[in-house]
């Protein structure tokens, strides 16, 4: 058996594998795996969606330049959220563990690993490429923010409501709860 059809053999096992890895830091990972809905779920379901397209791209040997969509689908979520540059892009190199790990559960497939070297140098690629797409990302709310504190418009978004500060001056200066 060659890699590549071993791989397309196995292809649905490492992407459950591979959404299930990336979707269980999630607090609510349970939702996050098992609703498809892109309404009520657009944070699993754009992972879901992209990290599909991009083991399809990678598995037919695509150029690089075909899995950007794809990629930025993924990272704008994670660049978003409280996740460090290295936890927001463990999913791309975690790929190489899991093709791995479902190669060797096989034995008609274990004798492949030792052929993988090729595969791992364009997840590799595809890694790199991510963290450029992250640290963009994250350059971009850096300079929203910046601009914010520049425009004034963080007292809109980062103070109490109007209310709020009203009934704190109604009850006076010592007596704030």
């Amino acid at each position: 058996m060659k890699l590549s059809d071993a791989l397309q053999e196995k292809k649905k096992k490492i992407l459950s594998v591979w959404i299930a890895r990336t979707l269980d830091p999630y607090g609510s990972s349970a939702f996050f795996k098992q609703s498809r809905d892109q309404i009520a779920n657009p944070v699993g379901s754009n992972i879901r969606e992209g990290l599909t397209k991009v083991l399809e791209l990678l598995l037919s040997g695509s150029k690089p330049v075909d899995f950007t969509p794809h990629l930025d689908q993924v990272i704008r979520i994670r660049a978003v959220q409280d996740f460090t540059p290295s936890q927001a892009l463990v999913p791309f190199l975690e790929l190489k563990w899991i093709i791995r790990q479902v190669l060797s559960e096989d034995t008609n497939t274990r004798s492949l690993v030792p052929d993988l070297a090729d595969l791992y140098c364009e997840i590799d690629q595809i890694a790199l490429a991510a963290f450029d797409m992250y640290t963009k990302c994250r350059e971009q709310l850096y300079q929203v923010r910046i601009k914010e504190l520049k425009s004034g418009s963080y007292i809109l978004t980062d103070t109490p409501c109007v209310s709020a500060l009203l009934r704190k001056r109604q009850k006076g200066p010592d007596k704030i709860n």
